[in-house]
């Protein structure tokens, strides 16, 4: 197959391209395939999805059901967050939480523990309440939330098989407001930053490393009570009309901001559903630090801005609850995320992440599977407590490494 990624820094090398329709027929592939990756909507910037063979689940049945008495919504793993969206405002429910890009694939999302952002807010993988799973032998494997194992099986990083169906929890559908404020300074973003991620339900810092914190924009769910409407911010001031989280940036395609109430769905991502990003001229980096360290790893970028900058398009700044699964970033940690958009030079990038991974190492950085980073099996390692049983879990269901890549044997397993 010929093909990119989003960002267009990676050519799959993949012979094949399957486009089953049915879940029979993913299962028929997967067994006589030997060796396969799932690839979700091309959005991760590595190797990460890469393999001889490929799977797309697009064409597989939505199969959107709603269990109101349980909870949740189970759908195909193919399906985008904003195609999961539209069909649970019918049936009045929402999901707690969206990334910042309604474009992502469920599964894609999941597997890699991609998040939105909230101080009581987990990655979007703390949904899952359930999963439907098709193994190396071609068998469907299904589990839900409290058996064995299913903490490993959620952040698969694809290693485990071929998830093709999620059961996520929803809730009552609610609105949100958001309003974006300019000019924070970094003595502010010193002194308040718990305060600042507690000032919304879902908060982001855009920042540049330059002379001042940068932008603060601030979701808030919206309540019977009459909205507060704050004069300034730990000393930022309110936009008066929508900005783009790239201050020179058209805000066009973003979410509507001003206080205007929305859908959870039209408010929660930063850009608009019916906005595809037609190109990625971009790459991108996250690193995941715990918050008692945030205030001082924030000073070690900060101490690298005169290289970070020539480089960077703009950094986001957000806040992810910390959770119970094996290979989450979030593994029994709150987490500040530190997150970098750069330029779309590869070299002039890896140049300037030698620094930073550095830098942020003290802290125990982990960084964003999906995303861009240097850092070994060997470095990566000691970070995740769960390593090893996950590999253990690899090697039950997976014997034969049919959904092994050299992704995962270099930045996760290691040779073993």
């Amino acid at each position: 197959m010929s093909g990119t990624n989003w960002a267009g820094n990676y050519r799959y090398r993949a012979g094949r391209l399957h486009r089953p329709v049915t879940v029979g027929q993913v299962q028929e592939i997967v067994a006589g395939a030997s060796r396969v990756r799932v690839l979700g909507s091309r959005h991760s910037f590595s190797d990460i999805a890469d393999s001889a063979e490929l799977l797309s689940l697009e064409g597989l049945p939505a199969g959107v059901v709603v269990d109101h008495d349980a909870g949740t919504v189970s759908c195909s793993a193919g399906l985008r967050y904003g195609e999961l969206a539209e069909a649970l405002h019918p049936q009045a429910v929402a999901l707690a939480n969206l990334a910042s890009l309604p474009h992502i694939s469920v599964g894609g999302a999941v597997a890699t523990a991609t998040h939105g952002s909230g101080d009581g807010n987990g990655n979007l993988a703390t949904a899952v309440a359930g999963l439907e799973l098709v193994t190396a032998s071609g068998e469907l494997l299904t589990a839900s939330r409290g058996d064995p194992d299913f903490d490993g099986l959620v952040v698969g990083l694809g290693a485990l098989g071929a998830v093709t169906r999620l059961t996520l929890d929803v809730e009552p559908a609610y609105q949100v407001r958001q309003r974006m404020f300019h000019d924070l300074a970094w003595e502010a973003l010193d002194e308040h930053l718990d305060e600042l991620t507690a000032a919304g339900y879902s908060v982001s810092v855009f920042t540049g490393w330059g002379g001042t914190a940068g932008q603060v924009l601030v979701k808030s769910r919206v309540t019977a009570a009459p909205e507060q409407v704050r004069d300034q911010l730990f000393g930022a001031t309110p936009a008066a009309a929508d900005r783009h989280p790239i201050p020179e940036l058209d805000p066009v395609n973003t979410t509507p901001q001003l206080g205007v109430p929305g859908r959870w769905s039209d408010r929660l991502p930063h850009f608009r559903m019916g906005f595809t990003p037609s190109s990625g001229d971009e790459l991108q980096s996250e690193f995941f630090v715990p918050r008692r360290h945030a205030g001082a790893a924030l000073g070690a970028v900060r101490g690298l801005a005169e290289l970070v900058r020539p480089v960077l398009q703009v950094s986001e700044l957000r806040t992810v609850a910390a959770d119970q699964l094996w290979m989450s970033p979030q593994y029994r940690r709150d987490s500040l995320a530190i997150h970098f958009t750069w330029q779309p030079d590869p070299a002039a990038v890896e140049r300037v992440l030698l620094e930073v991974e550095a830098a942020l190492a003290p802290f125990g950085a982990r960084p964003h599977w999906g995303k861009v980073f240097l850092a070994n099996a060997a470095t990566i390692g000691p970070l995740y407590r769960r390593l090893h049983d996950f590999a253990r879990l690899v090697d039950r269901l997976d014997p034969h490494g049919t959904f092994g890549n050299a992704w995962l044997r270099a930045r996760v397993l290691g040779d073993r």
